[in-house]
């Protein structure tokens, strides 16, 4: 295909393995080549899902010619490297969430990427799924008056070692970063900038948050009630609420097939939200719009909203006790 998007992946676990199978279901999305600090894992990664070239280092895939845009699904803390990297050969980036470690490392990020002129959007994957376009379309008709709170949880039970990545504080681990940035963000997304924060947390026999709360305010006065968990298997729902009723995104919010919206009139509808492949697909449409158009940015995901997030994260981090290497730079 000539005129196809022509992708390159560093990193080669779950979720860049998610990422890949994703390509396979747009039609105009191609991918050239795969990057891993093992060159073994690098081809397998390859010969699964049809890259067209493995490389055993994240320099030599930004620097291949003709590769437009490139996914970064490495690990927390190499986040800002890889993206800083992948800007400076000329590349356009979909970074995975969390975008970077803390907002000093997002601006240097974000700071690059405005000065080169090239595409950067945060992989936020539920921000690009039918069901929340269609629950924020709904807030938006006023069919459930003015809004007011959000509440939303997202929580696993992680059956882990303590070295794995979501306990290990040398990788980013604790469940903030990885499932409490969820909630937030769509909470933001639904009820606008987040002006107070107060948060709680149970941190873990490796010292990163095994169990977080936080309770946002919103700019024009409304609130967000958001938890995260790798203790309990929670119902992973967010409910938008206003003067009228509710509107739920059904289990599990973060990749919802259908909306319910219920009012108080006692009446509840269910409005089917299907969505393609296994709900990555939609970010990549979008981040191949958005470059084919010649844009730095998504207008459903900028670049501001990337860097007002990760600084939401950051005082709940400073409310909770927990920090990273990333937070003390030599």
């Amino acid at each position: 295909m000539a005129d196809a998007v022509r992708w390159g992946i560093l990193g080669t676990g779950k979720i860049a393995k998610a990422f890949a199978n994703a390509l396979k279901d747009v039609p105009d999305a191609a991918l050239a080549a795969v990057a891993s600090r093992s060159l073994d894992k690098a081809q397998a990664f390859a010969q699964e899902f049809g890259a067209a070239a493995a490389f055993g280092s994240y320099e030599e895939l930004v620097a291949v010619e003709g590769i437009n845009l490139v996914y970064i699904g490495t690990p927390h803390p190499q986040h800002a490297d890889n993206a800083l990297m992948t800007l400076r050969a000329g590349k356009g980036v979909l970074c995975e969430k969390p975008f970077t470690m803390n907002l000093r490392e997002a601006e240097q990020v974000i700071t690059l990427a405005r000065s080169k002129r090239l595409f950067m959007m945060e992989a936020m994957w539920t921000r690009y799924l039918p069901a929340f376009l269609e629950t924020r379309r709904i807030v938006a008709s006023g069919e459930i008056g003015k809004v007011s709170q959000v509440v939303a949880d997202f929580g696993f039970t992680a059956h882990f070692g303590p070295e794995h990545r979501v306990f290990n504080p040398e990788l980013g681990g604790g469940a903030l970063l990885d499932l409490g940035i969820y909630p937030l963000s769509v909470a933001a997304a639904l009820l606008g900038p987040v002006e107070e924060i107060k948060a709680q947390a149970v941190k873990g026999p490796t010292g990163v948050d095994v169990q977080t709360g936080f309770t946002l305010k919103h700019a024009g006065g409304a609130m967000s009630v958001c938890s995260c968990s790798f203790l309990a298997r929670t119902p992973c729902e967010l409910t938008v609420s206003g003067e009228k009723g509710s509107v739920r995104m059904n289990t599990m919010f973060h990749r919802a097939k259908s909306v319910t919206v219920t009012l108080d009139d006692g009446s509840s509808r269910t409005i089917d939200t299907p969505y393609l492949g296994n709900g990555y697909v939609h970010e990549v449409i979008e981040a191949q719009r958005c470059w084919r158009e010649g844009l730095i940015e998504s207008p459903s995901m900028t670049m501001e909203e990337t860097l007002a997030l990760m600084g939401v994260m950051d005082e709940i981090r400073r409310q909770i006790g927990l920090s990273y290497k990333a937070d003390h730079p030599r």
